[in-house]
């Protein structure tokens, strides 16, 4: 099969061509759900400093729900399993409301505009 040699040092077994591109798609999906992650993060970093700032909790129940049953509808349309899904949010949603509780805690008064781009 064509391919090149890749893993462990002196293994001579070939990778697959297909295997090859596969893996070059996932790193590029890697690197894009990184980025997505990050451009969520600015989002959600502003939710925080505008809650902060109008005197409101870190969490909000309701959205949660609201965004379990969203996501998960998302995902099963996908063809993903929605545990899978809830899974990946609780684990956002978990990093989200730290940064909030912290940002609550900091008390930084007046926010700039949110600047995506930065």
């Amino acid at each position: 099969m064509p391919g090149t040699t890749e893993g462990t040092p002196g293994s001579e077994t070939a990778m697959p061509a297909e295997i090859l591109r596969l893996r070059h798609s996932i790193d590029n999906i890697d690197g894009a759900l990184m980025y997505l992650l990050a451009e969520r993060f600015k989002c959600t970093r502003r939710v925080g400093e505008l809650k902060a700032v109008g005197g409101l909790p870190p969490e909000d129940l309701t959205r949660e729900r609201e965004q379990i049953a969203r996501l998960g509808q998302i995902a099963a349309d996908a063809g993903l399993d929605p545990a899978l899904a809830e899974d990946f949010r609780s684990f956002i949603v978990t990093q989200v409301k730290h940064h909030h509780a912290l940002i609550a805690a900091r008390g930084d008064g007046d926010v700039p505009p949110l600047d995506i781009y930065s």
